[in-house]
């Protein structure tokens, strides 16, 4: 929840390979205060069956920019064998980008939702609502 002196950071993850959310992506928070400051990473969590995770921890006081990592090297690995299935046998097996990093500016009172559009081959983002 953002306050007068801290921003919040909300995401989801739509795996368009098959149009449906990506469930079980280990994510990882950290912020910084200032451009030159150490990253410090507050925690992380898991999507949930509807691709979003919704108990991020909060950033502190005076956080200036964050970063997102998204772990989706397992994610791939995992679908890999419902895939494979019916995917030719010369196709590439697991993911190109094994982690997707994010990184952003944020200021006080505001709420930054940044969803992730993924596929093994690439991924896009945006600031969301």
């Amino acid at each position: 929840m953002s306050t007068d002196t801290t921003a919040s950071v909300s995401t989801h993850i739509l795996d368009t390979s098959i149009g449906r959310p990506a469930e079980g992506v280990a994510i990882s928070l950290a912020a910084r205060a200032g451009f030159d400051a150490d990253w410090v990473t507050l925690g992380g969590s898991k999507t949930d069956a509807d691709g979003r995770c919704k108990d991020l921890p909060d950033l502190p006081e005076g956080t200036t920019h964050v970063r997102l990592d998204f772990e989706v090297e397992t994610y791939f690995a995992n679908k890999q064998a419902e895939v494979q299935q019916d995917a030719p046998a010369n196709r590439d097996s697991g993911a190109f980008f094994p982690e997707v990093a994010i990184t952003f500016a944020v200021k006080p009172g505001e709420h930054y939702h940044v969803p992730l559009l993924l596929n093994p081959f690439g991924y896009s983002v945006y600031r969301g609502s």
